[in-house]
């Protein structure tokens, strides 16, 4: 494939948009020229005998590469691709969306320009702007977010490339001292905090799994958490308990004990072959005894399901769906499949399941209807169904701050354990910021070598 044009662009970004969106144009010679007259703009291209263009007010001074956004609508043009999402890939499309409107946009302006330069349908726009309403009410610059990352699972799910090894594994001997290591780096991560007087609105305890954690070190990370940050300004506290059999009922008590006030506990399907291949372990009756445990013991509960898992078909998807009914919770995510470079699936190259669209997307509305909820946060993946987003849906007034301010990029982030990132922000011009990350090693021993290094380069990295 070579890629020709009188504007300069990422080739790199276009061949990536090629394979995962038009998969007939691989290999294929792209030739693209841009023109512009007075405050317009028009990409032309033409790939394979084919030729298309795309023309908009030029943004050029405030929106990065135009032209190839503009050259990746054309190309769909070309080839006559009607994609729900249009062109939007590997974005978080309601920052995107936020920033037009910071710059004082209109409504229906910022929606004409996902339509005609990103080729999204009114569908997804609405999407973006009923999630855009929700945030601007709980999104606070001023305040900070932790996050603590527990790197153990009782199994490595297939799917899965998040900071997460086997308990049983070789890396498993390294747990005892792992739970040492995190316990000092609270302490001094305390210290910083107070020095440096930051404010903590949300904190979430992931991983992996933090529910691997024994019943005893759930304690002592809890307890060292309570003595050493400031919780006075804490507004929600998550901890993902996710995989019901990492999860017991003393377990919980002790979160409740120590003020976890959100939980999760996530099926991602109700088809028991399915999870079975994903080497992810499933025993509904004691999945029903937890969700009892955490019902009666007043959690706000997060469920997740996964859309596109390796051979489920659409009856197996709502199949899925329905069995949902059966639980009230406060907040439900509904994730589309990507295949992620660091997990088992990508290496084994599967096949995405065939998804009608409209079918599924019928039946979660109709269940968010009958629960009460409402999305209140969106992010869409690299390698996703072309068609798929991850969305927070949730009864108003139970949405998750820590999840908004993630994706939105928003707050500064305190990452402490195993692969946690730190998300310092500074203002680089009116309406965008730049964003620097300190990343804690995901390997249980390098973090337990490297974390009193990290955590220098913490201090500097603060400052």
């Amino acid at each position: 494939m070579s890629i020709v044009t009188n504007f300069p662009l990422s080739e790199k970004s276009v061949e990536e948009f090629v394979r995962l969106l038009l998969p007939e144009g691989i290999g294929k010679d792209i030739k693209g020229e841009v023109s512009y007259s007075q405050d317009r703009i028009k990409v032309s291209v033409s790939i394979d005998g084919k030729v298309a263009f795309l023309e908009e007010e030029n943004l050029e001074h405030i929106v990065e590469d135009q032209g190839t956004i503009m050259l990746k609508g054309a190309l769909l043009k070309a080839y006559g691709k009607m994609y729900p999402w249009g062109s939007l890939i590997g974005v978080r499309p309601t920052k995107m969306t936020r920033r037009f409107l910071q710059m004082g946009f209109s409504k229906e302006r910022v929606e004409k320009l996902l339509n005609n330069m990103y080729l999204a349908t009114k569908e997804k726009i609405d999407l973006i702007m009923k999630v855009i309403e929700t945030e601007e009410k709980l999104l606070n610059k001023q305040a900070m977010n932790m996050y603590i990352g527990i790197p153990f699972c009782p199994s490595k799910c297939r799917y899965c490339s998040f900071a997460s090894y086997e308990i049983g594994s070789a890396l498993g001997r390294f747990y005892k001292k792992f739970v040492e290591t995190l316990l000092e780096e609270i302490k001094l991560v305390g210290k910083l905090s107070e020095e440096k007087n930051f404010k903590y609105e949300s904190l979430y305890i992931g991983g992996g799994t933090p529910s691997t954690l024994t019943l005893e070190d759930t304690e002592r990370v809890l307890k060292a958490i309570h003595e050493n940050i400031d919780l006075s300004n804490i507004k929600e506290f998550t901890f993902e308990a996710g995989r019901e059999d990492a999860i017991t009922r003393e377990k919980l008590e002790v979160l409740k004990k120590y003020g976890v006030d959100r939980v999760s506990l996530n099926p991602q399907t109700f088809k028991d072959e399915t999870l079975k291949n994903l080497n992810r372990t499933f025993d509904r009756k004691h999945f029903d005894e937890v969700y009892r445990d955490i019902k009666e013991l007043g959690f706000i509960l997060n469920m997740d399901i996964i859309l596109g898992l390796p051979e489920e078909s659409v009856e197996d998807i709502l199949n899925t769906l329905n069995e949902l009914r059966k639980y009230e919770m406060e907040n439900l995510t509904v994730h589309s499949l990507a295949k992620k470079k660091g997990s088992t699936l990508y290496r084994e190259s599967f096949e995405e399941s065939e998804v009608e669209r409209v079918l599924v997307e019928g039946e979660i509305s109709k269940i968010i209807k009958e629960k009460g909820m409402e999305a209140y946060y969106m992010y869409r993946q690299k390698n996703s169904l072309d068609w798929g987003e991850n969305v927070g849906y949730s009864i108003p007034g139970f949405e998750s701050r820590f999840n908004i301010e993630m994706i939105e990029e928003n707050q500064q982030t305190m990452g402490l354990g195993g692969g946690a990132i730190s998300k310092s922000i500074h203002k680089e011009t009116e309406y965008i910021d730049q964003i620097e990350r300190l990343v804690n090693p995901k390997d249980p021993a390098l973090y337990i070598a490297e974390m009193r290094d990290r955590h220098i380069k913490k201090i500097k990295f603060f400052s």
